[in-house]
């Protein structure tokens, strides 16, 4: 079976925007509020962060449950994986997540200034200066026949989707504008080129789409 590129769970606005400008350490997502593209996960029963019982069910929550389904190896760029630009000056910068990252696969950070791989739990995290079909091959061979995901942020999404290396995308637009920031896309029309689309409202109020290649 093949092994496919699959962007999980991507929140964006109903105007198309997935992260804000300014990005800092104190504001991951720069100008952007994150609670206003990921309330709909985080009130569910399978949110991962919960410490407390209780939760939604049904659509939203299958996805939040599926976001792990058969994943081997995670892409994402390095603005995904922290603040820092150019040179690496602080080499005790491990992401913002933690000892307990949670993604328990490799990860391949793309950046043009490399650094040594360091593990934290069961998360390893490579930093790999290539084109995105170099990369994919190197997170194929780390997924060891499972998919592979890939992360973001929008920048590195756009990249490998004007490679035409995405298989599958699943974006959740939320019924928020946020006028300026990183955009996804001015519609998700633009890519119905390539792939096929359905749309699946939430009664939680954002909306599901299910992209595939035709």
């Amino acid at each position: 079976m093949a092994q496919l590129l699959r962007v999980q769970n991507f929140c964006i606005s109903s105007d198309g925007i997935g992260a804000g400008e300014d990005q800092s350490l104190e504001h991951p997502f720069g100008h952007v509020d994150p609670g206003r593209l990921f309330a709909w996960a985080g009130a569910t029963a399978s949110w991962p962060m919960r410490t407390d019982p209780g939760g939604s069910r049904g659509l939203d929550d299958y996805f939040t449950r599926d976001y792990a389904r058969n994943i081997g190896a995670e892409i994402m760029g390095r603005n995904k994986f922290g603040p820092q630009r150019g040179p690496w000056q602080d080499l005790d910068w491990r992401g913002w997540w933690g000892d307990e990252p949670p993604f328990h696969t490799p990860v391949f950070v793309l950046t043009h200034h490399e650094r040594p791989s360091f593990t934290l739990s069961d998360t390893t995290f490579h930093f790999v200066d290539g084109d995105p079909a170099t990369v994919l091959d190197m997170a194929r061979a780390a997924a060891q026949g499972k998919d592979v995901r890939l992360g973001g942020g929008v920048t590195t999404i756009r990249e490998f989707l004007d490679a035409d290396l995405v298989d599958t995308l699943h974006v959740v637009v939320s019924p928020v504008k946020l006028g300026s920031g990183l955009r996804l896309w001015d519609s998700p029309d633009e890519l119905l080129d390539r792939f096929h689309l359905e749309t699946v409202p939430s009664p939680s109020g954002v909306t599901h789409h299910l992209f595939w290649r035709r």
